[in-house]
Formats: structure tokens, sequence, C-alpha cells
């Protein structure tokens, strides 16, 4: 949201106040940035693996000195439950440590060959870009900073212009702890001048995206043109399957923080919960209890499970949705300033509405029932998502052969588990290209070289 001064002016959604303002960046300082990036790429690609791993080590350390400082920007710019800030500061601190661990690690190999010796190495791509959406604006953007740094790569981050705030202060806790300048730059301005930026210079070789499907092709096509890396993570319209078997009392208390976590605004949402049909009206009468049990209120108490939506914009998208379709239940909602939408319940739905089918973001689940295994599958893949997903039964043998066929990146059996940083996160299809997180990811920051080296004549 712009000022009309031309400044970017930084809302609060939880009370819809102006909490700061800053010029956004344009074409020039997108420039100066990478180059700045560029510039550094030298120096950091020598430092030493140990060095660097000590560096980020620091880094780690300083970003769990400012957790409280940190969480509370995010409370206040994006309208995160304190709790949720908390456990994100700390997933950014996290993070940071496990790549910390990376650089002394990331080792080629040595592969038999006749006449000589044949050496792997993994050397750094340069610049990446960094873009990074404004549902969870500090762990994403670690994501893609621990393993780029780590793997002798700098950075040149955008943050989403709704909430530049954590990223600015990420960006000075790495300089305080000794992180070289040029390193790590923020650039805080409009996508389709930034963000455009980093996908058209050739100083930047990589570009890692997270957002909406539709922006992301665009990207992807336009890092085409250079044969530039690209790393997508879209959307997601992922399933809560439930069967029969299933333990449904556990299933119905945490399908509502599955889907209305952030207040749905979060691409592993588990926003369509199918439930086979002979427990569908159990599950339901379960479903409503502990949907109406949802704690909506102020992000700054403690007690509070679900803030508000991230703009006025984001919550007519919402109730676009919902008109039309059949409401089961409602959750509950603060009245009065700030962008407030109450868990809601479709159903019945049909397998062809706009609400079972598009990805909503917003606090908003559509439940249909299922007739067998083959129908459930069927019904979960029926999507050009597969991002994340979750899978409730007591029959092991059916767990095992459903998390097979379901076509997506992320799955849990008998929970609601999607990312944890230690293991790769990322989807099928048009959910997005590529793996974050995990010891894998660091592969996606480096380019693979191969030697021979003659030992004839």
């Amino acid at each position: 949201m712009s000022a009309t001064s031309g400044e970017l002016r930084i809302v609060n959604p939880a009370n819809e106040q102006t909490i700061a303002t800053m010029p956004p960046a344009g074409l020039e300082e997108a420039d100066e940035a990478i180059a700045r990036a560029a510039a550094a790429g030298p120096a950091w690609r020598a430092v030493s693996p140990g060095d660097r791993a000590r560096l980020l080590r620091r880094f780690a350390e300083a970003v769990d000195g400012a957790i409280e400082e940190l969480a509370a920007l995010e409370v206040a710019n994006a309208g995160h439950t304190i709790a949720n800030a908390r456990w994100e500061a700390g997933n950014v601190r996290d993070v940071l440590a496990y790549y910390a661990g990376a650089p002394e690690r990331h080792s080629g190999r040595q592969i038999p060959v006749t006449g000589g010796v044949d050496l792997t190495f993994y050397e750094p791509l340069g610049v990446v870009g960094i873009i990074v959406p404004w549902n969870f604006p500090m762990p994403i953007a670690s994501w893609g900073l621990g393993p780029a740094l780590a793997a002798g790569n700098t950075v040149v981050l955008k943050p989403a212009e709704l909430t530049p705030l954590t990223a600015v202060r990420l960006a000075e806790l790495a300089l305080e702890a000794g992180i070289p300048e040029g390193v790590f730059e923020v650039v805080v301005g409009p996508g389709s001048v930034v963000g455009w930026r980093l996908v058209t210079h050739p100083a930047v070789r990589k570009v890692c995206f997270t957002g909406s499907t539709s922006v992301g092709k665009a990207i992807m096509a336009g890092c085409a043109e250079q044969v530039k890396r690209v790393t997508l993570e879209l959307g997601g319209k992922s399933a809560n399957v439930v069967f029969a078997d299933a333990d449904l009392e556990r299933a119905a208390a945490t399908a509502p923080y599955a889907a209305f976590d952030n207040a749905g605004q979060d691409c592993c949402a588990r926003s369509r919960i199918l439930v086979e049909e002979s427990v569908y009206e159990r599950f339901m009468e379960l479903l409503e209890s502990a949907v109406k049990n949802v704690v909506v209120g102020a992000p700054t108490d403690p007690s509070s499970e679900m803030g508000p939506l991230i703009s006025a914009d984001q919550r007519d998208v919402v109730a676009g949705y919902v008109d039309g379709s059949t409401v089961a239940f409602r959750g509950n909602a603060p009245e009065g300033p700030g962008f407030w939408y109450p868990p809601t319940v479709l159903a019945p739905v049909g397998r062809d509405e706009t609400a079972w089918r598009e990805e909503i973001f917003g606090p908003v689940v559509a439940v249909v029932p299922f007739e067998d295994e083959a129908d459930a599958i069927q019904l979960a893949n029926d999507t050009e998502y597969g991002l994340s997903g979750s899978l409730w039964t007591r029959d092991i043998g059916r767990a095992l052969r459903v998390s097979r066929a379901l076509e997506t990146g992320a799955l849990s059996v008998n929970s609601h588990s999607s990312v944890r940083y230690w293991t790769p996160f990322g989807g099928f299809k048009q959910s997005g290209l590529g793996r974050e997180l995990g010891p894998d990811a660091l592969h996606g920051f480096s380019e693979l070289k191969n030697v021979f080296i003659s030992t004839e004549g």
C-alpha cells in the first residue's frame, strides 16, 4: 500500500494503523544493490569454509539475540500471532545454524577413471536474487539466504512491499555479525521493478521466488531468456484426507489449525478436507466444535491462535470466494478496525466449484465426502497443485499406499507437519520447481564442475 507522497506505507493489519513509511527503490537502486553483491562475490567465495561457517553461526547467534524484536516486528507488520512470530524468528536462527554446518561438508567426489584422476567440485553460482512473499516474510527469506550464503553466493533479497521490516532488520543483523558488506543486500520496492530486475539482470545467476503460480510462470519465462537458474515455491490447494478408521476426534480437532494457521495465508494450508462417507456426519459435528473454538484475536495476545488477513484487498478476495457458496458453519472474529475474517467451513461443495479448485489464501476450508481409497486418491490429485497434504488412517498399509499415490511434495500421516529445516520442501506440478531446505538445497545454489587430471605422460 503506497502513501500519497509516493512512499510505501507499512500498515498493521490488526488495527489498520501506519507503523512505518519508506521510499520505494527503483531500477537504479536495484542495479546498485546487484552491483554491490557482484563486487562482494569474489572475496566471499574466497572465504575459507571454516570461516564462512563461523560467520553464519555468528549471524544465527545475532538472530537468536533479537528473537523478541523480530517477532514484534512481524506481529505489527504481518499480523501474525506472537506465538507464530516467535517460532518464525527461531526458524530463521535454526536455518542459519543448520547451513553454518554446510561449507565444510559441501564436498565433491573422486570418480574412478582410466589414465588419470577425475574430481568433481561444487562452485557458487554468483549473485542470487530472492523474492519473498508477504505471508511468511522471515522464514522464507532464510530458506534461500542460508544455503545461498553457505555455498559461497551473495544475495539480493526483495521483500514484499507490504512486509519489509524484518528483512531490513535481518540485513542489519548480518552486518553486526560480521557478514561483509555487499554479501547480503535488501532492496524494498515494487515487484514489477525490483523483482523483475532480478530476473533480467545478467549478473544475477539464480532467482528464488515464493508466491503465486501466475507470477512464478512469468518469472520462469523471464529467466529462460538467460537460461537462469530458478527455484519456485508457488500455490497450493492441499488435501486433508480422513479415512473412516482414523482417530476422528484428533483429525477433527487439528484440521482447523492445518487450514487456518496464519489466517489461511499459507501455501501448505490443508484447505480441502476429504472425509470417507461413512464417517462424514460425525466428522462434521466434531469439526464444527473445533472451528468455533479457534481463538481469533489480537496478535499480541499470547492466547490468540489466528490473526487478521494481511490487507483489505485480501479480505475482499476471500469474501468473493465465499459469496455464493454454501457455508456450513463459521468461527468467530473481532469486529472493528483490522482485516478480520472468521474461520469458515464450506459444505456441501461440488467437485467443480471454484472454492474447491482455486487457492483462496484465507481462513476458508471446503469439505467433500469420498467413497473409497481409489476415490480419495483421484479426488486429492484432481488439482493443478501438489505442495502439501495430510492423511489420517490407522492402517499402515493404506498410509504407505496412499502416500505414494498422492501427487504432492510434502505429506504428513496422522499429523499436519510440512516444513522442517533439515528435510526437503517443495511441490509437484504447478506448485513449484526445485527443493528448499534440508541437505539437498545446497546443490540448488551450486554448479557441479568435473575436472579430469591425466596421470599419463
